[in-house]
């Protein structure tokens, strides 16, 4: 499946998903909330607060098509769930939620990092990476790496109509990327382009702090696009 040719059934089944978002009150994950919510998809926001879940839906639409829950009640209610929540909290969550898990796809945007006075750091994870850790932790999910490099400030701005980029999408299961691909289409002016098996999700995490270096120095909002694709 080439970049920008998302077969009419796949592109159905991508915009009949009810997408859960873990840690949906961050920005990242407010973001994607409002983008996909926009675009057609039912949405659950998640977090550990299920009022602070509901008060960051109500800021971006009105249900059904958007809701807020705790997060065990949004992986529970998904067909798709994001993992969106820091570094620090997403082994400790992942575990707690396998169950509610199980037998979904686990998109994974975590940065394994953190962000200080000198920029992005990447921490090492034995696992290899944050979508390792998670497809450790959770042996009955498919795990897929993707949506690392989309700014949130792009995200949450209602005066950008296109984010003009591509989402690197890692994994093992090619249906599970191919309709996580599918899914990336759905937000103005994305491709969803597959970059490798879940191996490679280490360099693709790690490619954030390169962008927030990149951000801070020319005082921007960089992504990815893929050339020649």
């Amino acid at each position: 499946m080439r970049a920008d040719e998302i077969p009419a059934e796949l592109a159905d089944r991508a915009a009949a998903l009810v997408v859960g978002i873990l840690g949906g009150t961050g920005n990242q994950g407010r973001g994607l909330a409002l983008r996909l919510a926009r675009a057609g998809n039912r949405v659950i926001i998640g977090s550990r607060d299920p009022d602070r879940a509901r008060a960051a839906a109500a800021s971006i639409g009105d249900p059904p098509q958007v809701t807020g829950a705790g997060n065990e009640d949004a992986a529970a209610g998904a067909d798709v769930v994001i993992a969106a929540v820091p570094w620090e909290g997403h082994a400790g969550l992942l575990a707690r939620l396998a169950g509610p898990l199980a037998g979904k796809i686990l998109i994974d945007c975590v940065f394994p990092g953190t962000f200080d006075a000198r920029g992005a750091h990447v921490e090492r994870v034995p696992e290899g990476s944050a979508a390792e850790q998670a497809a450790a932790i959770l042996p009955e999910t498919t795990v897929v790496g993707a949506f690392h490099h989309v700014s949130a400030v792009l995200l949450l701005d209602p005066d950008v109509a296109s984010l003009d980029q591509d989402v690197m999408v890692v994994g093992d299961d090619r249906a599970a990327t191919d309709l996580v691909q599918a899914l990336a289409a759905r937000l103005p002016g994305v491709r969803g382009v597959y970059a490798g098996r879940l191996r490679n999700c280490g360099q693709v995490e790690a490619l954030t702090a390169n962008l927030n270096s990149v951000n801070r120095r020319y005082k921007a909002h960089a992504g990815i696009r893929v050339t020649d694709i």
